[in-house]
């Protein structure tokens, strides 16, 4: 088997232009197998669904068992690559100005407080006691990782900014900053995306539009180097090579919200996509934004209307609560699909998976009080053995801002703190295996 460079690309020709896709990871790309784990790179992603949880059913039992979980049955075959985290605090946010959607948002991955200004009317913004707030005030721990990896690895992407209906820019919109006052909008047309991942190398812009709309020629264009290609590897990279997703877009429809699980479906497949070929190491899936009030028309709800409305009823109405148990299931079966794409990914003798740890965050802990207590954390993958997984664990309060902290030692970048100290003094203890 011959050795193939890391950054090796198939290209092809067409409509007068070259374009360019890059590979997974291949044994082949070092075939000593003593070294193969080294080679896998690891990946950080943060998956965002809003609007709190049912708090009261979102624990697994002890066991971790989930067959049968009102939430997370789906997740059941993941057990051992998960840790649900209970008793995590947004301390922050108690300092911060903004009200609890926007706090919630802005201090999600900054753990800074945002800053003062008049661009967002904060709460309601009754008359006579109006109040404004600025963006967010420091950069996010995916990105604070993602110029640490640019240091010493060159990558297409620094980072992937991926949203499915977040539609317009405001505090409430925004999780992920370059630095303070500097919020990065994540990229919401999948059809784009497939574009500028693939991206051609010369071509002019009409044919990249013609692309655009025939995805399926950038594959046609390469194959003749990948039959070339091919000859040079092994049994199992020629399966790896196979496994590469056909993607289900939306096309023009992507923001209609009747389109919002299969434009979900397709961003799920092109950060997969994306990671396996090594474009970026530093991502995130934000499902519509804070106050998210998408109407889950495909899901048999009582009550029906938007997810942000169903959220503040109160705890005794049964019918809101079987609606939001029903949507919470509803993201937790994406959260599955999207690890079992990564899990299917093989890289030597472990998974793109195993390899990555995917951070499940939410703006809240439960809607109807916009509290930042107690907010559903989950971790995903292992991280290339650094998470202890397969374990649900309780912290009584402890500071999120130790979670980004224990997030930076992951992935090999450790930190004693993280945006403000005070809340984020040392790592979130017993993630770590040891």
């Amino acid at each position: 088997m011959k050795r193939i460079h890391r950054r090796t690309l198939l290209r092809g020709a067409v409509l007068g232009g070259t374009v360019a896709i890059g590979l997974p990871w291949l044994e082949a790309m070092d075939p000593r197998p003593a070294r193969a784990q080294e080679k896998a790179p690891k990946r950080v992603i943060f998956w965002f669904t809003a609007n709190g949880t049912r708090q009261d059913i979102w624990t697994p039992p002890a066991s971790m068992d989930l067959t049968g979980h009102p939430l997370h049955a789906s997740l059941a075959p993941y057990s051992d690559k998960l840790l649900f985290l209970d008793g995590v605090d947004q301390k922050i946010a108690n300092e911060s100005i903004g009200d609890g959607h926007q706090t919630g948002m802005a201090c999600l991955l900054t753990n800074e407080a945002i800053l003062p200004g008049s661009l967002f009317c904060e709460g309601e913004c009754a008359e006579g006691s109006q109040k404004y707030v600025g963006w967010g005030g420091g950069i996010s721990v995916d990105q604070h990782i993602a110029n640490e990896i640019a240091k010493g690895v060159t990558t297409k992407f620094k980072s992937l900014e991926l949203g499915v209906q977040v539609k317009g820019a405001s505090i409430w919109s925004r999780m992920c900053y370059s630095g303070p006052d500097e919020p990065i909008p994540p990229r919401e047309d999948p059809g784009q995306n497939f574009n500028d991942f693939f991206s051609d190398l010369e071509a002019d812009p009409f044919a990249v539009e013609v692309l655009r709309r025939k995805r399926q020629s950038v594959l046609d264009a390469v194959m003749s180097d990948y039959k070339s290609f091919n000859g040079k590897l092994g049994k199992d990279d020629k399966v790896r090579l196979e496994k590469v997703p056909t993607i289900d877009q939306p096309g023009e429809g992507y923001q209609q919200n009747e389109n919002y699980p299969t434009t979900g479906r397709a961003q799920m497949d092109m950060m997969a996509m994306a990671l396996a070929c090594d474009l970026t190491r530093v991502g995130s899936i934000q499902w519509s934004t804070s106050v998210s009030n998408v109407q889950m028309s495909w899901l048999d709800l009582e009550l029906g209307g938007g997810h942000h409305d169903l959220s503040h009823y109160g705890d005794e109405d049964g019918a809101s609560q079987n609606d939001l148990e029903k949507i919470n299931r509803w993201y937790s079966e994406q959260f599955a699909y999207f690890l079992g794409k990564l899990n299917e990914i093989e890289e030597g003798d472990s998974t793109l998976l195993d390899n990555s740890v995917v951070v499940w965050v939410n703006e809240l802990g439960k809607g109807n009080s916009h509290t930042r207590d107690d907010i559903p954390f989950m971790l995903a993958g292992g991280c290339q053995g650094y998470f202890d997984t397969g374990r649900a664990l309780e912290f009584d309060g402890e500071s999120h801002g130790k979670l980004l902290v224990s997030l930076c030692d992951a992935m090999d970048h450790p930190t004693d703190t993280f945006g403000v100290p005070e809340h984020s003094q040392g790592l979130l203890p017993g993630l770590k295996k040891t």
